[in-house]
């Protein structure tokens, strides 16, 4: 699978990831990727971060939750490079069954 490589300045969510545990770095998307949730990397001043990706349906933006890292990224420029895709975006009926989900896609994207 070809590696997709992004560059985009980090902007502000509706904050739901931090409310739910999992802070989000968000950038706009220019080319299209399908939605979903993705392994990933993103690079932020000359530092590597694996991370967990969600690409919204429709392509138009990415959430990425980097491991391992805390900071305020709002207006700077990262770089992420988009691996292996886990799974396909689900609709869910609770906050807390996207919670457990979000959960486990972590855990074994860690342990993968």
């Amino acid at each position: 699978m070809k590696v997709k490589n992004i560059k985009g300045v980090v902007i502000k969510g509706k904050g739901k990831g931090t409310e739910f545990g999992f802070p989000t770095a968000n950038i706009l998307l220019k080319k299209r990727v399908d939605g979903g949730v993705y392994s990933g990397r993103v690079k932020f001043n000359g530092a590597g971060y694996r991370a967990a990706l969600f690409v919204l349906p429709g392509g138009e933006a990415l959430e990425a939750h980097i491991f391992n890292f805390s900071g305020d990224l709002y207006g700077k420029e990262i770089s992420v490079a988009i691996g292996e895709k886990i799974r396909e975006a689900i609709k869910f009926k609770s906050e807390e069954e996207l919670i457990n989900r979000v959960k486990k896609d972590i855990e074994e994207m860690k342990n993968g």
